[in-house]
């Protein structure tokens, strides 16, 4: 089996209004609002660098922030770490991610706080 290397993503909606169903991982919000995370997040990072190895994410969490407006999204996500494969680095990630989404600004229907993306390999 390929070995797979396993990186952080975080970021902050400030258009989705943080309640407490969200904390909840088998709420009926909790699932549409991943869902709909994956929607638009699987499609940016299959177009990165990384996109041939790319596995797919899986929410951890939605928090609240200092905002209680706003909502902290917290993801593992997965690539493939063959030789063959290409190889992660948070940075370009990261600069590619901030360039897709409109200098961390929109996530399709979302706004993002732009100083909020986090990525850690």
């Amino acid at each position: 089996a390929p070995a797979v290397k396993n990186f952080t993503l975080n970021f902050t909606i400030t258009n989705l209004q943080f309640t407490a169903d969200l904390q909840k991982p088998n709420s009926r919000r909790f699932k549409s609002t991943e869902k709909v995370m994956y929607h638009y997040v699987d499609p940016l990072l299959q177009r990165s660098s990384i996109g041939p190895a790319y596995i797919g994410c899986k929410v951890t969490a939605f928090r609240s922030t200092k905002n209680r407006d706003d909502t902290g999204v917290d993801a593992i996500c997965s690539c493939r770490d063959e030789p063959s494969d290409p190889k992660f680095n948070r940075t370009t990630v990261y600069h590619e991610l901030s360039r897709m989404t409109n200098g961390i600004t929109k996530l399709g229907h979302y706004s993002l706080n732009s100083q909020s993306l986090y990525v850690n390999g």
